[in-house]
């Protein structure tokens, strides 16, 4: 079995809920990126020792949250030594409006895994009215009203990060020989 990290930035407890989901299906740890961007050594440890890493922030402002990007930057050491080259990656994240340019959220993520030589994982699912209803190829995607709580994301938006999480795992082994 491939080892999978999550890590992600969730302001307000939105993009956790659905990191929950993307390592249950991934059977991951969870890494979260704290409220000043950061992650502990123990947690880059864990990070480089992963076959795959999964992104996950909120899409604020159209974009990665700061945190998010401060992590991303902090990867730079990761860059320079080719630590991440040929692991898998993927990501998700979640908005209040249907669009809410989530799609340059998982663009950034593509980014990021492009620069570091990393090997991009897409949705599993085809938009079937449940799984995927967004309709994004690119990564897991979630939405839920602006004062809506974490509890109510809509189950298939769980359901879809879920799945997507179980895809990427079995990419990593399959790319990993495990």
């Amino acid at each position: 079995m491939a080892k999978v990290v999550v890590v992600y930035h969730s302001g307000y407890g939105h993009t956790e809920r659905m990191a929950d989901f993307v390592a249950q299906g991934a059977g991951a740890q969870k890494i979260a990126i704290d409220a000043e961007g950061n992650v502990t050594e123990q947690d880059w440890v864990a990070i480089n020792a992963a076959d795959a890493i999964i992104f996950g922030s909120p899409t604020y402002m159209g974009m990665a949250s700061w945190q998010f990007k401060k992590f991303a930057d902090a990867s730079s050491k990761q860059w320079y030594s080719s630590a991440w080259k040929n692991k898998v990656a993927g990501g998700f994240t979640i908005s209040a409006s249907p669009s809410g340019d989530k799609l340059s959220t998982i663009q950034y993520f593509m980014t990021l895994a492009m620069q570091q030589a990393m090997i991009w994982v897409g949705q599993p699912s085809m938009n079937d009215g449940n799984i995927n209803r967004l309709g994004s190829n690119s990564g897991a995607m979630a939405q839920v009203g602006p004062t809506s709580p974490a509890s109510e994301i809509p189950q298939g938006d769980l359901d879809t990060a879920k799945a997507y999480g179980a895809r990427i795992a079995e990419v990593a082994a399959k790319l990993a020989g495990k």
